[in-house]
Order: structure tokens, then C-alpha cells, then sequence
């Protein structure tokens, strides 16, 4: 049956629905699989500071305090209710990245000392 609109009045692909929205452009976070957490688990705990982290793309990188090249760091990663800010000092595991498992990534990561400037939280709206 069909109302003035020329919609289907039951629940078929067709109808509209109002009170559905789009999905929003911010990256949310998310859990690691059990497996790989795992073997993250497994290495030891490292340190370093927040080189770069762009909220809106959901990555950085952190700079490691022993020296080498700079580690990724994927929005899924970062525990705590701040948004990393370039300078923060943090500690992470390392976990190999898929599908050759050459490079690491930072993971289970956690800022142990906040630079001065102001930080967000995850639930505030970016500025």
C-alpha cells in the first residue's frame, strides 16, 4: 500500500527513513583481535615521544627514546582519554604490521607525561 508521497508504508527498501543519519567523517576507535594483542603482549614495554598524530587521518608516529626509525601509530592503539599531541611522552609495545611482518607498529600505547599545551579528549569535538 502506498501513502501520498508515493512511499511504501511498510518496511520495504523504499521507505524512508527519517531518523536515519550518515555515518560520521571522524575516525572512531577500535579493538585489536585477541591474537594480535596477544603477541604484542609478549614484547617489552618501550618508550618514546609523539612525533606527529593527525586525528582526522586516525595516525602518527611516535619517535623511539633509544634511537631508529620512527614507529607507526594507529588511532586503535592509543589508550586513555586524551588526544596525543606532538611531544607527549608515552610508553607502547611493539607489534609487527601484516603481511610480512618486517616493520613494527606501536602499540597498546599510553601518554605518561602531557606537553603544557591544552589536550583534547576523544569524546570533544576537534577545533
Amino acid at each position: 500500500m502506498s501513502n501520498d508521497y508515493g512511499f511504501n508504508s511498510d518496511d520495504s527498501p523504499n521507505k524512508i527513513n527519517s531518523h536515519l543519519q550518515l555515518p560520521s567523517p571522524i575516525i572512531t576507535r577500535r579493538n585489536r583481535t585477541a591474537s594480535t594483542s596477544e603477541r604484542a603482549l609478549g614484547n617489552p614495554i618501550e618508550s618514546g615521544k609523539i612525533k606527529s598524530f593527525c586525528r582526522e587521518k586516525g595516525h602518527g608516529f611516535v619517535t623511539p627514546e633509544k634511537g631508529g626509525e620512527d614507529i607507526f601509530l594507529h588511532i586503535s592503539d592509543i589508550e586513555g582519554e586524551y588526544v596525543p599531541l606532538p611531544g607527549d611522552e608515552v610508553i607502547y609495545r611493539l607489534c609487527p604490521i601484516p603481511p610480512k611482518f618486517e616493520k613494527n607498529q606501536a602499540v597498546h600505547v599510553r601518554i605518561v607525561h602531557l606537553t603544557p599545551e591544552k589536550h583534547l579528549k576523544w569524546d570533544e569535538p576537534p577545533l
